[in-house]
């Protein structure tokens, strides 16, 4: 069949325009931004290592750019605080199809809310806490604190192997700064349920420096993966936001920390906070 050159121009034209209407099948930015949806670097897990991040919400960031931070440091499990449900489906698949990193996902979400997640108004985006593992998840369960102060909070847990060994993993965000009361309460919630365990990791954000008297219960029952850093003034926490303070924790309960770091990033105000463990 031969087409005269205005119907190949309508017919490419229509092609367009599906396009447009449509969309990509694939993960944004994996095909029309540039990559490919081939793994460009094969990265491995390391299976002893855990991750905490406040990735930012609401900060107009790149998913493939916060995917890259996750994967610079290829956790066993990766605990993100103000995450949309949308954002980390994003993220999972740009680890991977760009990283070879395959993990698992489990929700902890408070809140639905279009400003925050976007969506149609009558169907906002979810919003809260999310834990990706490499190995599976079991038991997951989802809490709202009863008391959230200025925005809903909460907490989430998971089963999950860390350094071949089954562990319980919290997740949390603990209410805004200048809330020191919410705070108490919200942490003495979680530390009632981490005191129920014998071996537990508690990742997150929780919006207060080491020395404040609302996270005095969660230091009786873990360590920070920081050895040098102590509920006193006299520890030496390495901080963790852009305002030079530490807010987020790596807590171990009956698991030894063997190294840790903080990676500033320009992704967030918050850089993400990782930890090698030893559960033996």
């Amino acid at each position: 069949m031969v087409f005269t050159r205005r119907t190949r121009v309508l017919i490419g034209a229509l092609g367009v325009a599906c396009l447009v209407l449509l969309g990509p099948s694939v993960p944004s930015g994996s095909l029309f931004g540039g990559g490919s949806l081939s793994v460009e670097k094969p990265v491995d897990v390391v299976p002893n290592r855990v991750m905490t991040w406040n990735i930012c919400n609401p900060c107009e960031e790149s998913n493939a750019n916060r995917a890259a931070e996750i994967a610079a440091a290829a956790p066993q499990v990766v605990g993100l605080q103000e995450a949309c449900v949308r954002d980390v489906e994003r993220i999972r698949d740009h680890l991977r199809h760009r990283y070879g990193l395959d993990y698992r996902v489990e929700y902890g979400t408070v809140l639905r809310n279009w400003g925050r997640c976007g969506g149609l108004p009558w169907s906002p985006g979810a919003y809260g806490q999310a834990v990706l593992s490499a190995a599976p998840m079991t038991d997951a369960v989802d809490v709202e604190y009863p008391d959230g102060g200025s925005e809903d909070r909460g907490y989430m847990a998971v089963t999950t192997t860390v350094g071949g060994r089954s562990v319980r993993v919290f997740n949390t965000h603990l209410a805004e700064r200048r809330q020191e009361e919410v705070r108490a309460e919200q942490a003495g919630v979680l530390a009632a349920e981490v005191e129920r365990h014998e071996r537990a990791i508690v990742l997150g954000d929780f919006n207060a420096v080491p020395d404040t008297p609302e996270l005095a219960r969660m230091w009786t029952l873990a360590a920070d993966a920081d050895p040098d850093c102590r509920p006193s003034p006299t520890g030496d926490c390495e901080v963790t936001t852009d305002w030079q303070s530490k807010f987020d924790y790596i807590f171990l309960r009956d698991v030894a920390a063997l190294g840790h770091r903080v990676h500033p990033t320009p992704y967030s105000d918050h850089h993400p906070l990782r930890a090698d463990l030893d559960l033996g």
